[in-house]
This record gives C-alpha cells, sequence and structure tokens, in this order.
C-alpha cells in the first residue's frame, strides 16, 4: 500500500472513529463510572470486534451480510436487543458513589462488553466490507495490507475512545451525589436504548 492511499485510509479511519455510536457510548460510560482501566478493557473488546470485522470481510463473509437481507436482519436485532438490555441495565444501576461501588463486571466481563457492542452491530461489517476493498492492491500481497489497515483502524479507534473514555473520568469527582449519579445512570442508559432503537430501524443502505 503506498504512502498516499494509506493517508486516506487513515483519514476515512478518523472520521470513522469520532462519528458517536454504540462505541463511544461505553467508553465514556464506563470510563465516567469506573474509571479510564475499566474503560480500557471494554476499548481493547471493541477492538478485537474490529479485528474479527475484517476478518469476515477477508473471507468473504461481509458480502453476506451486505446482500443478504435475513442474515443482516437476524444480526442487527441481536445487536439492537443487546443494546436495549445495556440501556435497561444502566438504567436500573444503583445509586451509590463510584468510588464506593463494587465492580460490577470481571476484566473478562468488561472485555466482551465492548466486544459484543462492536460485534453485534452489522453495519459495522457493512461499512467496512464497502470500504476497505478501494484501499486493497489486489495485484500485491493481501495480508500485509490487511493487516496495515487492521492496526490503522484499531489504534485510530483506541486513540478517540480512549479521548471520550478519559474525558468521561475526568468528571467522575462529580459522581458523590444520589440524584446526580442517577441521571448519569438514566442519561447513558436511554443513550443505550436510543443507539439500540436506531439500529433495528436502520437498513444496509442508511
Amino acid at each position: 500500500m503506498s504512502f498516499a492511499v494509506w493517508l486516506g485510509f487513515l483519514l476515512a479511519a478518523i472520521l470513522i472513529a469520532v462519528t458517536p455510536g454504540p462505541g463511544a457510548v461505553i467508553s465514556m460510560s464506563t470510563g465516567l463510572r469506573h474509571g479510564y482501566r475499566a474503560a480500557l478493557l471494554a476499548i481493547c473488546g471493541l477492538q478485537a470486534a474490529i479485528i474479527l470485522h475484517l476478518l469476515i470481510v477477508a473471507i468473504g463473509l461481509g458480502a453476506l451480510l451486505a446482500t443478504s437481507e435475513t442474515a443482516f436482519s437476524i444480526v442487527k436485532f441481536v445487536g439492537a436487543a443487546y443494546l436495549v438490555w445495556l440501556g435497561i441495565q444502566k438504567w436500573r444501576a444503583p445509586t451509590i458513589p463510584a468510588a464506593a461501588d463494587a465492580v460490577p463486571l470481571t476484566h473478562k466481563g468488561l472485555f466482551f462488553q465492548g466486544l459484543l457492542v462492536n460485534l453485534t452491530n452489522p453495519k459495522a461489517i457493512v461499512f467496512i466490507c464497502a470500504l476497505v476493498p478501494q484501499f486493497i492492491d489486489p495485484a500485491r500481497p493481501q495480508v500485509p495490507q490487511y493487516l496495515l489497515i487492521a492496526v490503522t483502524l484499531c489504534l485510530t479507534d483506541m486513540m478517540v475512545m480512549s479521548t471520550y473514555a478519559l474525558g468521561a473520568a475526568s468528571l467522575a469527582r462529580w459522581l458523590h451525589d444520589p440524584r446526580t449519579i442517577r441521571l448519569q445512570n438514566r442519561a447513558f442508559g436511554g443513550l443505550f436504548v436510543s443507539a439500540g432503537a436506531l439500529l433495528a430501524m436502520s437498513s444496509r443502505s442508511s
């Protein structure tokens, strides 16, 4: 991949990462409630899902989601249901200070939460399916190009999600009043439910 092509892909990756979505919501929510270290585990899960998306596209399954309405709908509604479930859990979370709150998930649980948020978003797979081939030179070895794309996507997304999480974590010191905590829980719960509803109503072309 030439430098000019890679630079074009980098700019596209930045635009993708900074666009608010479920990944940004879970990064901010976890960072605000449990700090950046906990959010980083979820962010790593988000990146693992991106790698799996690229593998799906590389072996051709991405084309199935792009062309099969049934396959797309199944993954879409599973992802929407998971986001709504996260929203309900967040809405019902206890209103106790973050410092006194026991960690609700294990390290593995936080990682898999991030993994599932990205993995059950079929629009991400379809988007990568439409974007990535434009930057792949079929005359050159495929594996190095996909590795470069994976590293670029993951590092870019991790930096952006970390910015979201760190920004939210800096506000954690204000989470001592139960009323404020309740508002925060319901705000992020509403965002998760809204993201799930939008995903459920979306189509492949939107």
